[in-house]
């Protein structure tokens, strides 16, 4: 295979040269730069007032001065004697604490709740109501209360005749400190029980002058002189009539 021969090549118009057919196109032209902001103008600083200007005072002339009084000479007072130094005291030992002793037992003390027994240890007292007549003897004890060498539970079969002869020594809380033993006759279990009453009362406040207020205001140092009315002649009882017939 032979070889052609080279053609001769033709020289490519370059891209800067623009062909001859072709107009040139204008270049874009560079935006114009921002123009600068302005500054700010600065803020006057206010005015500030004038000082004022001080008004000239006229001087006055100056008074003469006075020459003061000469003063009284008082006489200087005496000089005491330097009083005497006392020698330092000796430093006093640490106070020592007293060994713990143990505590002693009190006794209680009596109080105005609590009576104490009277110097004299036996105390007398009568008392009456209707027909009965009780003497109540009472005497330091444990309590013990006997009517008629009976005790009382046995003596009266009513609770309310007990409780009535045993009221005062239950109002004033020394029942268990005293034995009481009673004789009484006369009436019926009511009048003894009130009889009995009475007595042991009048008994109590020989004893023990503080409860004389307290028995008073109970009403048993009160003598009851109640007693039952008499048939009247004519009539069927103290007020009850026979009954009238007209014909």
């Amino acid at each position: 295979m032979t070889d052609s021969p080279q053609q001769p090549t033709e020289p490519q118009p370059s891209s800067a040269t623009p062909p001859a057919d072709q107009t040139p196109t204008p270049e874009p032209k560079p935006a114009p730069a921002p123009a600068p902001a302005p500054a700010p103008e600065p803020t006057p600083a206010p005015a500030t007032p004038p000082a004022p200007v001080p008004t000239p005072v006229a001087e006055q002339p100056e008074a003469p001065a006075s020459t003061p009084a000469p003063a009284p000479t008082q006489p200087a007072p005496p000089v005491a004697p330097p009083a005497e130094t006392a020698p330092p005291a000796a430093a006093e030992p640490p106070p020592t604490e007293p060994p713990p002793t143990e505590p002693q037992p009190t006794e209680p003390q009596p109080s105005e709740s609590t009576p104490t027994l009277a110097a004299t240890g036996v105390h007398l007292g009568t008392g009456r109501r209707k027909a009965a007549v009780a003497r109540v003897r009472m005497l330091p004890g444990s309590g013990d209360f006997t009517i008629n060498q009976r005790k009382v539970d046995k003596f009266f079969t009513e609770l309310l005749d007990r409780d009535d002869a045993v009221a005062p020594l239950d109002l004033t809380g020394v029942r268990k400190n005293w034995d009481v033993k009673v004789k009484v006759h006369g009436g019926g279990h009511t009048g003894q029980a009130g009889a009995i009453r009475l007595g042991v009362a009048r008994a109590l406040i020989k004893a023990y002058g503080q409860f004389e207020a307290t028995l008073r205001d109970a009403g048993y140092l009160t003598r009851d002189a109640r007693r039952v009315e008499r048939k009247k002649p004519g009539q069927r009882k103290a007020r009850k009539r026979f009954q009238f017939s007209k014909r």
